[in-house]
Formats: structure tokens, sequence, C-alpha cells
């Protein structure tokens, strides 16, 4: 178990008057976000450039993964109706264009909780114009029907994540969650619709191998990935799984490096990388690359 973290992830953790600003239009909308469930090291950047990533769905997950502080129980059917239109007002407020949304895990509901994601990029789409909506699913049991009824609400990029090398996915994710299944569901979406921007992301540090991760590269690019992140895991309690190591940024670089060789359009690695992390100006970064830019060509 590793304790002490190295330099490179010293996290400034200053309050600005901008992160108050979206913390009280967070708190005024009652809506929830994963920066502040899931103790995310980003949160102070994010919230103080006046960013946030809307979690969904309620604030307790059905499944226990050892990564994720999230907390887990049973919602026992419960769905907020008004949550979507809440979310939506709350990013207007905060002059959002491009809206990332995730959620818990809700096996308790029998869509896995699809149509609420549907009904949350509609109300979004409904109070901003113009505005990209990327969201971030969980594998819904990998049903066909619940994945199609996210893809058919149109949101601009899909994600859902791998989280870790297959090997490992045992140890660290809840034993509902299955390595296979999440590449299903990445398939599935590319099935549904082939034009549909698909992203996913693997934590590393907790005992991978390098080449553990370049085959779950090369198994997201074989399900037709767009864009992978890579980041380092951070313990977020004393309860949860340990950090087996840190990983050097020039490993990051590396994967990078392998990313793009693998065909990722785009490749974002780094010891503080997350889902959501700079989700928009990345985005961008995507759609240039996509129009030919040459000053974002790897």
């Amino acid at each position: 178990m590793i304790t002490r973290k190295p330099d490179w992830l010293r996290v400034r953790m200053k309050t600005t008057p901008e992160f108050y600003r979206v913390d009280s239009i967070l708190s005024k909308y009652r809506v929830h976000t994963i920066c502040k469930e899931a103790l995310c090291p980003n949160i102070y950047e994010c919230w103080g450039s006046g960013t946030a990533t809307f979690l969904i769905l309620g604030d307790i997950c059905t499944r226990n993964c050892r990564f994720c502080s999230v907390k887990k129980g049973n919602p026992s059917g419960v769905i907020d109706e008004d949550e979507p239109s809440r979310v939506a007002l709350a990013a207007r407020e905060l002059g959002l264009k491009y809206v990332v949304i995730t959620s818990v895990d809700r096996d308790d509901l029998p869509d896995g909780g699809a149509c609420q994601y549907a009904k949350t990029i509609k109300a979004v789409r409904e109070h901003i114009d113009n505005v990209v909506i990327e969201v971030l699913t969980p594998d819904f049991q990998e049903s066909y029907n619940s994945i199609k009824t996210v893809v058919d609400a149109k949101p601009d990029v899909y994600a859902h994540n791998i989280e870790t090398v297959e090997r490992l996915t045992p140890v660290i994710r809840d034993r509902r969650a299955a390595y296979k299944r999440s590449l299903k569901v990445l398939r599935i979406v590319k099935d549904i619709d082939d034009s549909m921007i698909t992203k996913s992301s693997i934590l590393v540090g907790f005992g991978e191998k390098p080449y553990e991760v370049i085959k779950a590269l090369e198994d997201l690019r074989n399900v037709g990935v767009d864009i992978v992140t890579i980041g380092q895991y951070l313990q977020p309690t004393t309860k949860h799984f340990p950090v087996a190591e840190y990983v050097e940024p020039k490993t990051f670089k590396y994967y990078e490096e392998i990313g793009y060789k693998l065909g990722f359009k785009l490749v974002i690695s780094g010891p503080l990388v997350r889902s959501s992390y700079l989700a928009s100006k990345y985005y961008d970064e995507f759609i240039r690359k996509l129009k030919g830019d040459p000053s974002s060509v790897h």
C-alpha cells in the first residue's frame, strides 16, 4: 500500500468566487454532481472555471465498486421526475454550452434509468441553444433497448467506462460489472448509430501491467471507440481499494502514443485525467481533428 503522493499529483485545493458561484447554483437546483460525490481531485479546477458534471438518478448507487466513493444502497425504484428540468435550469444558469451527464447505476429500475437520461437530454436542449451533450452511462446490464433509448435521444458523445484492465475487473468493479459487457455496450452504441462519437476511460495504478493497458486499448478500438482517457487511480478513502502504484508521467505519455498508433481519434492521458475532465476543450480538439486542422494532428 502506497500512501505518499508524488509531486506530479499535487492538487491545488483553492476555492475562488467562481467555485462558490457554481456550488450555490447546484445547491439552488438541488442537483448532484459526480465531482462532489466521487471526491474528484479536479473539483477545484473545474468548479473554479465554471463547469461541473451532473449526476442524475439520485446519489445512491446499486453497485459496490471498490474504487468509487459514491454512496451505495437500494434506491427502491424511486425516480425524481423533476430532476431533468432542474439539471437543465442549473446548466443554463451556469452558462454551460457543453453539458456532461452521468449517473449512478440503477439496477433497481427496469430500464436502468435510460428514460431519465433521454428526458434530461431533451430538457437540456430545450433550455440551452446549440448545446453539446456528453453522456457517461452505466452498462444497463447490456440491454439493447435501454442503450437505444439513450442513443435515440441524440447526445453528441456517448461514453461508457471500462475502468480497468480485464484481469482486475472482478477485483475492482462490482460483481455485476464485466469487462466484456462494457465492451459490448460500446459496440451496441456504434451498431445503432455508427456516427455517434464513443468514449471510454481507464484508471491505472491498481496493479495492472503496461501490456494489459495496451490490450485494453486494443479492445476499445476493436469496438470502434473514438476517444479514450487514461488517468491515475486515487484512493478516495481508507475503506477503498489501495493504490498499488503511482504511474509516472512518462508512462502516461507512452500510453498516449500507443493510443494514437492504434487509431484513436483522441487520447487524453495524464495523472489527473478523468473521463469528463476538460471535456469541452477536448471535444473541440476532436472536432478540429475531424476537420483536418493541422494544429491538432499528433
